[in-house]
């Protein structure tokens, strides 16, 4: 028909447009592994004092110098504790004379004691004396004098008898009265041996003297016993007084170089009030 329009045609829809590509995913990278030397320094950053952290910064060599230093303090440590233990302290061994037995004095038991005994058993050695235990053999000190060539202070062996301490002094001359000395008696340490003067009539039970009559030192019926010159064996003839309390009475006087009164007796170990009482008539400078 003319005049009239064409019909209209239908309306295209554009197609839809197509979805965009998703970009590519990247794989992220993985976090560096921490490492075991890492994992202590910051724990031991965190436990340090903020001061510390700043001045210090936990370098390498920062961790080997407080390394150091904390090894260091515990050795100190670990060294000042071990000096600091404890530690047994033994007491020093006595020693005795080679074959020598202690025995008790025959007396009332007043004040002698178990170390008294052990005290007489040890060997007396003066100053200057070189004498050790195990390494050289026991001496014995004595006083020689009287009619001798060489008068003094000899030292001679353990067990020696008058007659070797004689020769050590050069001999007794010709004519010479040796009847109250006997000579094969035993020595003792710090005895005093006389010679040329007759010893005085001893106790019965006494030992024989080597003191001369009229000497100060003699005992017995003569008067009070000399404490400065007695021996040994002339301390044994008083009433309550022993071979040990002798030896120590004569080991005081050695100490102190002699007596300076009789009051002084009461010093020696072994002599108590009653037993001083006892002594002091019978005693003397």
């Amino acid at each position: 028909m003319a005049g009239t329009d064409p019909p209209p045609r239908p309306c295209e829809v554009p197609p839809p447009p197509a979805e965009a590509s998703a970009p590519p995913q990247v794989p992220c990278p993985a976090a560096p592994s921490v490492r075991g030397g890492e994992r202590w320094r910051a724990a031991l950053r965190d436990r340090l004092p903020v001061w510390v952290q700043v001045r210090c910064g936990l370098e390498r060599r920062t961790l080997a110098a407080l390394a150091v230093v904390l090894v260091v303090g515990a050795v100190l440590a670990g060294r000042y504790f071990w000096a600091g233990r404890p530690e047994a302290v033994h007491a020093p061994e006595v020693v005795g004379r080679a074959g020598a037995t202690v025995t008790a004095p025959a007396g009332p038991p007043q004040s002698s004691t178990a170390p008294q005994a052990a005290s007489a058993a040890a060997v007396a050695v003066p100053p200057g004396s070189s004498s050790a235990a195990g390494s050289t053999p026991a001496v014995v000190v004595v006083d020689v004098s009287g009619k001798v060539r060489r008068p003094g202070v000899l030292r001679l062996p353990m067990g020696a008898r008058v007659v070797d301490a004689l020769r050590a002094a050069g001999g007794v001359p010709p004519g010479t009265d040796t009847t109250g000395l006997n000579r094969a008696r035993v020595l003792m340490d710090g005895e005093h041996v006389v010679v040329g003067v007759p010893a005085p009539a001893a106790p019965p039970g006494a030992l024989p003297v080597a003191a001369p009559q009229g000497v100060p030192g003699s005992g017995g019926a003569e008067g009070p016993v000399s404490l400065n010159t007695a021996t040994v064996e002339q301390l044994d003839t008083l009433p309550g007084v022993g071979p040990v309390l002798a030896r120590h009475i004569v080991e005081h006087r050695t100490q102190r170089g002699g007596f300076r009164s009789v009051e002084e007796l009461r010093e020696v170990r072994g002599i108590g009030d009653r037993r001083f009482a006892d002594l002091r008539p019978r005693v003397r400078l």
